[in-house]
């Protein structure tokens, strides 16, 4: 796209919000915002009519609200949509949706459904809007799960039954707790996140999991997939144990490490140390811990995302002897992080998401013996 400029819709109820969005996008030379629209039903006539490159869609409308917007216009005519939501439980729950009807991203309001600081993230929104004109649509068949209200996410006895068609490792906790398995994952990723761990046995050893996702999502995002796995899901906490059968997702604006003492393993969350990769939570940095604890004795999972995150720490992984599987290119949102770690030569497999469990339950089985 060297001289053809991202052409963008932008959504939005809020007459303000229309017009600093389209303010913000409009200051980069690659962007051009082409039409806007103040709620779903005006955003599905418009990609219609105006074949936008990107569109951004804000959560909460009338007529129309974002989630049923992306799902019309995924049938209709499937467009990168980037999703710009409120901070608030009820933002991110409906953000979690359309990520799963077939958003490629979202960005978080700073403060509320009208942001009059909304400036102040215009590099992100621009980076973002950016890196959806060159991802990949994906309309996915959505994982059933119970019946929640707004406020509550099933509790594990309220779990619907998971058939999972792999196998459970015939093994005792404290044999499980001597491997771990660590998912990295970027744009794209919720969604594969999510379908890969609802299809694990709910005997595992621990799972480490680095999402880039902003604070304010995550511990909704570990409870979603709770929902609907056999493992117990849960965001990370400073300070706890290891444990097997469970999954610790990084908070995020927190790097995840993972340090022993003694027998057992913990996990350290540091919101001090700088970015890397320009994100916190980074899979550089918990993978690195990782290969330093558990050695060989690691399956890594590196999922759909921009750039080459996750590259250096699993190269640590592989080099201590440890297993790789990479999602393969025309399964993923964006072939960044993948792709890094193919060019190093360090996958043991390349795999879409829904052969993916199966591998990590084969590697852990010739880890384990």
């Amino acid at each position: 796209m060297a001289n053809k400029k991202i052409r963008v819709l932008v959504v939005d109820d809020s007459a303000f919000m229309r017009k600093v969005l389209s303010d913000i996008l409009n200051s980069d030379p690659e962007i051009e915002v082409i039409g806007t629209a103040k709620d779903g039903v005006e955003a599905v006539e418009l990609v219609q009519k105006l074949e936008p490159d990107v569109v951004t869609m804000d959560v909460e409308m009338p007529r129309m609200n974002g989630i049923e917007a992306v799902k019309k216009i995924m049938e209709i005519r499937p467009t990168p949509i980037v999703m710009v939501s409120a901070l608030t439980r009820e933002g991110s729950r409906a953000t979690f949706e359309a990520l799963e009807a077939g958003a490629v991203d979202f960005v978080p309001k700073p403060s509320g459904s009208i942001s009059l600081d909304i400036r102040k993230i215009g590099e992100e929104i621009i980076r973002k809007v950016k890196a959806a004109a060159r991802a990949k649509v994906l309309v996915r068949r959505r994982i059933s799960r119970p019946t929640t209200t707004t406020e509550t996410i099933a509790k594990p006895e309220e779990k619907r039954e998971v058939v999972s068609e792999v196998e459970p490792l015939p093994y005792p906790d404290e044999v499980l707790k001597r491997m771990c398995v660590i998912i990295g994952s970027s744009t794209g990723g919720p969604p594969v996140v999510t379908e890969i761990i609802s299809k694990l046995p709910g005997r595992m050893p621990p799972i480490f999991v680095v999402q880039h996702m902003p604070p304010g999502f995550t511990k909704l995002f570990a409870e979603r997939i709770d929902a609907v796995s056999k493992l117990k899901v849960k965001e990370a906490e400073h300070g706890e144990r290891v444990e097997a059968n469970t999954v610790y997702i990084a908070p995020g604006d927190y790097h995840m490490l993972i340090k022993k003492r003694g027998s057992n393993v913990y996990i350290h969350l540091d919101n001090q140390m700088p970015k890397v990769n320009g994100t916190r939570p980074a899979v550089d940095v918990t993978a690195e811990t990782v290969a330093e604890v558990y050695g060989g004795k690691t399956v890594g999972v590196i999922l759909t995302g921009i750039g080459k995150d996750g590259a250096y720490g699993f190269k640590k992984i592989k080099e201590k002897g440890g297993k790789i599987i990479a999602q393969s290119k025309e399964t993923c949102v964006v072939f960044g992080m993948p792709k890094a770690v193919i060019e190093l030569g360090i996958a043991d497999a390349i795999l879409p998401p829904s052969e993916i469990p199966k591998a990590i339950v084969k590697f852990c089985k010739e880890i384990l013996g």
